[in-house]
């Protein structure tokens, strides 16, 4: 373990030239970013997922009410042992084929077999009443961390002049406001990674998981090495948009369309700038051509710039589907539920519901699934990104 250990804080690969941990240990003149210190973040990653819980509870929930969020879910299916193990063994989107098999043994119409599958998935998914709170839990807190982030940068000199970020480098001291920002911010992505396997799971899992491992691993990357001033550039950048993000979801969920559409276009807006303008222009500058001149390469160096690369594109992934969101909604007058990491056309809408769809339980009388679907065609809605109204029914 000792081996291992030596070889992962290998002072060559993490810290410039001729520079050693023990050049980096505190003293009683200058504190320095300690590994240890990120132990922390777990119990505090703890403790802000039981106060998410007692924000949701006590907080939103009653502002959910007052704006009429229904707490029910969808539908649920009517049970049947057939349908059921199908759905929970084999599939949850049967194809064409499996589809008639069943018709025949069940002696139900094809659509009626179809309304059951997508009312069976519709079970498994978070109430519109659970999305709000969740949602005005996570705008409260980039409201809050954006907001200390921004009335903390304002006083440092390296917001106004990003060379700042490499001089002394990196025997740059650790105050209490970059401590306290670094560890609360490694806390929630913590609490989010967490709850995760406790909230109902949801179509883009994987996706999140990943994103929040990559969040935390250049959270901690930045704070081990001590790139801790131009950490929090980009860390306050980020929560700017997410504030808009969150608020307009909230506004989605609560039916208020016009607001619904402001902010939309606002984080639209400051999204496409601030990740595709000022995130370029301003933090990879920095991380890139300034510290190459003032500080220069090492290995970690090149890791860490790998990184915000990677996250570059993903802003152009983001920033492409925002923008063909908008496109389409303007296209259509209207601007439909979107979300940028819930982007697959083959998605279904949260709360796949038809307003011409009969919900009563199916009969044992067979119908012919052709006339049906040509009078009774379903309009559940496409993906999380989609050109349909703010939706009244979920």
């Amino acid at each position: 373990m000792a081996g291992i250990l030596a070889w992962f804080w290998n002072e060559r690969f993490w810290l410039p030239h001729n520079v050693t941990w023990a050049d980096l240990k505190n003293t009683d003149e200058a504190t320095f970013p300690q590994a240890e210190d990120l132990y922390l973040a777990c119990p505090l990653a703890f403790c802000i997922f039981m106060i998410r819980l007692v924000f949701e509870r006590f907080i939103a929930r009653p502002c959910a009410m007052g704006l009429k969020i229904q707490a029910n879910g969808p539908q649920k299916a009517q049970p049947n042992a057939i349908l059921e193990k199908v759905f929970t063994a084999i599939t949850k989107h049967p194809d064409e084929k499996r589809l008639e098999g069943l018709s025949k043994q069940l002696d139900w119409d094809v659509r009626t077999i179809q309304r059951w599958f997508r009312q069976r998935r519709n079970q498994e998914k978070p109430s519109t009443l659970a999305r709000f709170c969740e949602s005005m839990w996570r705008f409260t807190f980039y409201l809050y961390i954006f907001t200390y982030g921004v009335r903390f940068l304002k006083k440092t000199p390296w917001l106004w002049n990003t060379k700042e970020c490499w001089y002394n480098y990196p025997y740059q001291p650790l105050t209490v406001d970059i401590h306290y920002y670094y560890i609360l911010e490694l806390s929630f992505y913590l609490s989010l990674l967490f709850s995760q396997f406790t909230d109902i799971r949801r179509k883009d899992f994987l996706i999140m998981f990943l994103h929040h491992l990559a969040t935390i691993s250049l959270i901690t990357f930045s704070y081990v090495n001590n790139m801790a001033r131009v950490g929090t550039l980009v860390m306050c950048l980020h929560d700017a948009a997410d504030v808009l993000m969150e608020a307009a979801k909230m506004a989605n969920y609560a039916k208020c369309h016009a607001l619904c559409n402001l902010l939309f276009a606002m984080f639209a807006i400051l999204f496409i700038s601030s990740r595709l303008g000022v995130y370029p222009v301003w933090i990879l500058n920095t991380t890139l051509f300034e510290s190459w001149e003032i500080v220069g390469p090492y290995p970690s160096w090149w890791v860490f710039n790998l990184l915000l690369i990677l996250l570059q594109l993903l802003h152009s992934f983001w920033s492409y589907l925002i923008v063909k969101t908008a496109c389409r909604a303007i296209s259509k007058g209207k601007v439909g539920k979107w979300n940028p990491l819930h982007v697959s056309k083959d998605d279904r809408s949260d709360i796949e519901s038809s307003s011409d769809e009969d919900d009563s339980p199916p009969t044992n009388q067979k119908h012919h699934s052709n006339a049906t679907n040509g009078t009774n065609k379903a309009h559940g809605t496409n993906g999380y990104l989609t050109g349909a109204p703010c939706p009244d029914e979920h």
